[in-house]
């Protein structure tokens, strides 16, 4: 059975984005020498899942696709046409990633938002969250987790690394 990772960062009262939607809090946190791990992660799949919304922002930023080199699947609930780097999926997210999951390959990468997430974790389909809290409050916006998360769901840290920049990384695996 593959490996379904989200890894995500949010400030420190769980806000992926300010209310604005805008993810400019993340910017401190930018250093051309540190990846936060992102890199050596990233080796590890081969397949990225994401929500439409995070992927309108995603392309938003003006940049290449981030992941065109992996197999792309967002999830929306209206039709659009597929690119050369995403693949469209109408379909019940919960019942799509237990497919995949059954699959061969490599782990699976949940880039969020929100939404997808929570839907993700009520189902018990996410087996790692490497979580990148960063030293800021924003007070609204976004919410990692939105409600109807599910029941009580059991995790044990894994790791913890601090970084000169603030951030703190947690790593949990879900049992």
């Amino acid at each position: 059975m593959r490996k379904l990772t989200v890894f995500i960062a949010c400030s420190i009262d769980g806000f992926i984005a300010d209310e604005n939607e805008s993810l400019d809090f993340l910017n401190p946190m930018h250093d051309e020498e540190e990846d936060y791990g992102y890199g050596d992660f990233y080796e590890t799949i081969d397949t990225v899942i994401i929500g439409r919304k995070t992927y309108d922002k995603v392309m938003g930023f003006g940049e290449p696709f981030p992941h065109a080199d992996k197999t792309c699947y967002v999830f929306s609930r209206k039709a659009h046409e597929s690119t050369p780097w995403a693949i469209f999926v109408q379909q019940d997210p919960l019942g799509f990633v237990q497919k995949l999951k059954a699959e061969k390959g490599k782990g699976i990468y949940c880039d969020g938002g929100g939404t997808l997430v929570t839907q993700l974790m009520a189902a018990g389909l996410v087996d790692e969250l490497i979580l990148s809290v960063v030293p800021c409050v924003l007070g609204r916006g976004t919410r990692l987790f939105q409600e109807n998360l599910g029941g009580y769901k059991k995790a044990m840290l894994t790791s913890l690394k601090s970084f000169p920049s603030g951030l703190a990384q947690l790593r949990y695996r879900f049992v």
